[in-house]
């Protein structure tokens, strides 16, 4: 099992090259970085808590850019892009222009997310948002297979188009469909590559071990080869990243919630240790 850092906040600190640099040079596989756009006073989370913290992190498509420029064989991860807060034909160019900057090494995290007056602000209606994603992902691959790409459906409509680059994967970046509520899988096999379900929003190990197994029944059902799984925000404990990876991980990600340097890199040592 791979084993990765997922960057959830911050603009001070260790810069994304920084990051980028020290995940690469301790063995870490990958490093995804979170997003969004911006956070409205009002919004708070479910447990009622202050969600100003998520305001501060840097966008992930820049971020990323200046971690790939410094790194060689580190994979690179929106975990996740708010594709509905984002303009598909635009947010496919970023994702191609991204792949092939980093020489095939982007790994397309989506979501739908979790803020409503945050995706409210971008004209999103929460109601739809699921639907939204599915179109937007649906239009981003013509885009990238096509030379001349057109898309009409229910929520995204456009005639045909040029737009280069490509990307250099084929047929497509990996799309990682985050979410751990009952459609999750469903979104996966319709649109996805693979599945990136929280650690946090999971009830039990036993449930991740179920459900990984019926997604990969399913998808073998359905002619598709074996669905990999990234499992987002897990706790840095040997134990626990063994007892996923038994149950059928293909990767995990551990979570950076600050960027303080001599913090960052004592975490990052420590956890280098976890591999």
């Amino acid at each position: 099992m791979d084993l990765g850092i997922v960057v959830m906040t911050g603009s001070d600190g260790l810069t994304p090259q920084a990051v980028g640099q020290a995940c690469e040079e301790r063995g870490f596989e990958s490093l995804f970085w979170a997003e969004h756009t911006h956070i409205p006073v009002r919004s708070r989370r479910a447990d009622g808590a202050s969600t100003r913290f998520y305001a501060e992190t840097y966008d992930p498509f820049t971020a990323l850019s200046a971690a790939a420029a410094v790194t060689s064989t580190l994979k690179l991860g929106t975990g996740v892009c708010l594709v509905v807060e984002r303009d598909p034909i635009t947010l496919a160019k970023e994702v191609a222009s991204l792949d092939r900057l980093s020489g095939g090494r982007f790994l397309f995290g989506v979501g739908a997310g979790w803020n409503r007056e945050e995706m409210a602000d971008h004209g999103t209606d929460p109601r739809t948002r699921m639907a939204l994603l599915a179109d937007r992902v649906r239009a981003m691959r013509e885009i990238w297979t096509q030379d001349e790409a057109s898309y009409h459906g229910r929520l995204v409509d456009f005639d045909p188009l040029w737009s280069w680059p490509k990307p250099v994967q084929k047929p497509w970046p990996p799309v990682l469909v985050g979410g751990n509520g009952p459609g999750s899988e469903d979104r996966v096999l319709d649109f996805g590559d693979q599945w990136m379900p929280q650690s946090g929003r999971l009830a039990d190990m036993a449930e991740f071990r179920r459900r990984v197994a019926a997604l990969r029944q399913r998808a073998a059902a359905s002619g598709r080869g074996p669905i990999p799984v990234t499992v987002f925000g897990v706790l840095p404990d040997k134990g626990v990243l063994d007892e996923f990876a038994q149950a059928g991980a293909d990767r995990c990600l551990l979570p950076l919630t600050s960027l303080d340097v001599s913090e960052t890199m004592n975490k990052l040592d420590d956890w280098a240790a976890l591999r």
